[in-house]
């Protein structure tokens, strides 16, 4: 936490993150025409936020994209906000709610003190994967091949739902599941025509990619694909946190 906290101490990283927050995803190049700080001091400081893992970065042709990523924010939220009054504390739930404000693509990091074998059990592996990350998919995950998503008794089976790509231990990737009506039976909240709503979006798609870092494994996973105002978004972009978070401490308290 320690990496956090200097990192948000400088007001230029803040700029930084505030520059991505209003247009997440953007190259080196773009970060530096919307601000007036030279080439070498943006990526010094996009250098110390990515090592603070509050900024993630994805590879897109010759480019290296930047994302935010709430991760950090989270842990910080749930030790120190519910210790402080709500005055104290509302800078730091206005940073959190900042970074965790709707984008084109959901992409979110975390490291988790594991091995990519463990991870992609974990991930794979519906005998796991049901405690780890409440739901299963059942697959030869091979590329091409379907899948059915298994939410708690809900299962859901679609042509469209393929495996895109499986490279076990370091990258997996799959379109997203359908929204039929029978989700209601483990999401009471949602009603039918935010169902219907989702069920006509195109379909989206969800990547995992697994990197070892020491003895961490770093996770990046990026949810995108997703149509202008879209409902599925909104809706990943608060599931996909909890489900990641359910995984890292399932697998640390594993060890």
């Amino acid at each position: 936490m320690d990496e956090v906290f200097k990192a948000l101490s400088d007001p230029n990283r803040r700029l930084l993150l505030d520059s991505l927050n209003d247009r997440d995803g953007q190259s080196l190049r773009e970060l530096c025409s919307g601000l007036s700080m030279a080439r070498q001091s943006v990526s010094k400081h996009l250098a110390v936020l990515e090592a603070a893992n509050l900024v993630t970065t994805v590879r897109q042709g010759r480019e290296k994209l930047h994302y935010l990523n709430a991760e950090p924010i989270n842990a910080i939220a749930e030790r120190w906000i519910d210790h402080y009054d709500s005055t104290r504390g509302q800078t730091l739930t206005d940073l959190k709610t900042v970074l965790e404000s709707p984008t084109a693509e959901f992409v979110y990091t975390t490291y988790i003190r594991t091995t990519p074998e463990r991870l992609w059990q974990a991930i794979t592996n519906p005998a796991f994967s049901h405690g780890y990350l409440g739901h299963a998919i059942e697959s030869e995950w091979q590329k091409g091949s379907t899948y059915v998503w298994v939410e708690d008794v809900v299962r859901i089976e679609d042509p469209e739902q393929v495996i895109v790509e499986s490279d076990p231990y370091q990258r997996l990737a799959f379109t997203f599941h359908t929204f039929t009506p029978e989700l209601r039976q483990v999401a009471p909240q949602l009603s039918e025509d935010t169902i219907a709503g989702a069920a006509a979006e195109r379909r989206s798609r969800v990547s995992f990619d697994i990197e070892s870092v020491g003895d961490h494994v770093k996770l990046t996973v990026i949810h995108d694909g997703f149509d202008p105002g879209s409902a599925v978004r909104d809706m990943i972009s608060q599931s996909w946190p909890l489900k990641l978070s359910s995984l890292k401490s399932g697998l640390e308290q594993a060890d």
